[in-house]
């Protein structure tokens, strides 16, 4: 029944509670919720990747789904469309991973990161602000990957299906799984109270449009405040969370499951805030579209997953100890690659191209 500033200010909330409470009942400290490091842990459950210590086929994240999905249905918000330029949004959508896996987290674990008091994540922020002004300035010289088309019905259930066969394996068991036995991929809520941790979490995204790079991007836009309101109400009710708890540890080092290196912390988030913008949507907000039947979307989804593999596969991805060198290369090709897709995907430069090649065409 909640509406507005109401409704979003409402998720926020809920978002950051469960946040903390998700740690406390068995969840990675100031990690109760990321979506990028749950998928990251995804992915090594797979084995695509074999990092042992980040392996968990992570309740949250099916469950997220699962509550947009119905969600999606009930409000008959589901809607098959795709077909927008599937292969760059998958390259797109690994690249910024790799930059969220630099600054270990994405936008939701960015505040949690802060409400806990990790001083890092305030150059994580300032990164991510960057990143997406600059994605911002390239939807404004007509950046565009092409218009989504309505497809089969059929075709925006693939991924909610998807989702399905995955629980099925986590509820009775599968030997194809992996899970990690130490490290952030053993540490987690039980399986029951994750997965319906999960289901509110894909019902009030669902619902309030949560996503924190659509809201940076909406107030340099338009001075839009609805979506920052929401990351805002997350901020304060995780930092009561947390200092009610005993949590809440001020300062850049001894940070729990982050490094202190404030250069990869800014340009790693950076990165991904750029890649978001491009996108249409940070990682939750790309998993609940997903949920509605967005192929493209679902695309972006497994980016995601196939970067977080070749994060860990090719020792890019950093550690409490640091960023690696491999890491640094990553993130700097990172930002030459998503520079080239901006600026030749946007209409400011098709039209320039345009008549370069037209006046070469006449002067031969």
């Amino acid at each position: 029944m909640l509406k507005g500033k109401a409704l979003v200010i409402v998720a926020g909330g809920m978002l950051g509670l469960l946040g903390v409470v998700l740690v406390q009942l068995g969840n990675p400290p100031n990690m109760g919720i990321c979506i990028a490091c749950f998928l990251r842990d995804i992915s090594g459950a797979l084995g695509l990747h074999r990092a042992a210590p980040v392996q968990y086929l992570r309740p949250e994240i099916l469950g997220l789904v699962l509550g947009a999905f119905g969600t999606s249905l009930v409000t008959k918000e589901f809607r098959a469309i795709g077909g927008s330029n599937a292969m760059t949004r998958f390259i797109l959508a690994t690249i910024s991973m790799v930059g969220m896996l630099v600054f270990l987290g994405c936008p939701v674990r960015l505040i949690l990161r802060l409400a806990g008091g990790d001083l890092n994540a305030l150059l994580g922020l300032a990164g991510l602000a960057t990143g997406i002004a600059i994605g911002t300035w390239f939807l404004n010289r007509g950046f565009s990957l092409g218009r989504a088309a309505r497809q089969n019905k059929i075709n925006g259930y693939l991924f909610p299906v998807l989702i399905i066969t995955l629980l099925l394996l986590l509820l009775f068991g599968s030997s194809f799984l992996f899970f990690s036995k130490e490290g952030p991929g053993s540490m987690h809520a039980p399986l029951l109270i994750s997965l319906l941790a999960g289901l509110v979490i894909g019902i009030i995204a669902q619902r309030s449009h949560l996503c924190m790079a659509g809201g940076i991007r909406d107030f340099i836009l338009s001075r839009d405040t609805y979506l920052l309101y929401g990351f805002l109400s997350m901020l304060g009710i995780a930092l009561i969370g947390n200092l009610v708890t005993g949590s809440f540890k001020v300062g850049f080092t001894g940070q729990p499951i982050a490094h202190s290196d404030g250069l990869w912390n800014f340009l790693g988030m950076m990165l991904g805030g750029w890649g978001f913008v491009l996108l249409g949507g940070c990682p939750l907000r790309q998993l609940v579209a997903a949920s509605e039947g967005n192929t493209d979307c679902a695309v972006t989804v497994l980016g995601f997953l196939v970067g977080a593999a070749l994060a860990h596969n090719f020792g890019l991805a950093a550690s409490p100890k640091g960023v690696p060198l491999a890491g640094q290369v990553a993130v700097i090709i990172g930002l030459l690659l998503i520079f080239a897709t901006a600026y030749f995907n946007s209409k400011v430069t098709a039209a320039k191209l345009s008549v370069e090649v037209s006046s070469n065409v006449q002067g031969d």
